[in-house]
């Protein structure tokens, strides 16, 4: 049986959007990120390499611009998790996660649950997905996936033992309170880990964010979560649950 995974969640500082170096200032920070961690996966926020811009182009995971993060990937051996729109092959968008490794980055998850103005630009995914890492199988989700309790039940369906969400959430009493809500109600349903990576402070077009980041474990308790600033980066260790899998 494989040994724990290790697992970061990371709520980075946000460069200012629409700059033609916002992306590249971004990298510079997950790449930081990385390497401070020391975890096998780190998890960064929704639409992290933008920032949450709804007009900010999209990235392709050949672009140049990622070559940081992926040297930085290399050599800590780890997998970043990290967002951004995306360009389909028939010229629709999506809101994608990418997985960024020493090898490069590719689209491994599709934002379903598009919320507001979202739907304007771009198209959910078509169906959940799970990334298989080291043993460990590990439900993805962003932002307004994790609010419906569905796509949950959809991707618990498929046997795993995280679901892991990169999200955004407002900075009051009530967003955090439902940001908590929704991950420990995920994991006490399904009996399984999750995994928050969230913003804190200025992102995109908002000025400012819940923070929260953390790790939820089976059942529901609460293992470890960041506070409200930005840059913060907690740890924890997730292991197979022993639930059914495909």
């Amino acid at each position: 049986m494989p040994g724990p995974l290790t697992v970061a969640v990371a709520q980075p500082v946000c460069a200012a959007a629409g700059r033609p170096d916002t992306v590249s200032e971004n990298v510079a920070l997950h790449a930081e990120a990385v390497r401070e961690a020391g975890t096998r996966l780190v998890v960064f926020p929704e639409l992290s390499l933008t920032g949450y811009d709804l007009a900010a182009p999209a990235v392709d995971p050949a672009d140049a611009r990622l070559a940081t993060l992926v040297a930085a990937c290399a050599a800590a051996g780890a997998v970043a998790l990290v967002g951004t729109p995306v360009v389909e092959a028939d010229g629709r968008e999506s809101i994608a996660t990418l997985a960024v490794t020493g090898q490069g980055a590719e689209v491994v998850y599709r934002k379903m649950r598009l919320h507001g103005a979202e739907v304007e630009r771009f198209t959910p995914g078509g169906k959940p997905v799970v990334l298989e890492l080291d043993g460990l199988r590990l439900g993805l989700a962003v932002c307004a996936d994790a609010a419906d309790p569905t796509h949950a039940e959809e991707t618990a369906a498929l046997g795993i033992d995280a679901y892991v969400a990169s999200t955004r959430y407002g900075p009051d009493a009530a967003q955090a309170e439902r940001r908590d809500g929704h991950v420990r109600d995920r994991a006490a349903a399904h009996g399984v880990w999750c995994v928050l990576a969230t913003y804190a402070g200025a992102t995109g077009e908002y000025p400012d964010s819940s923070g929260g980041s953390g790790v939820w474990a089976p059942g529901g308790g609460l293992v470890v979560q960041a506070g409200t600033a930005p840059g913060e980066l907690v740890r924890a260790e997730v292991a197979r649950t022993g639930l059914p899998r495909q």
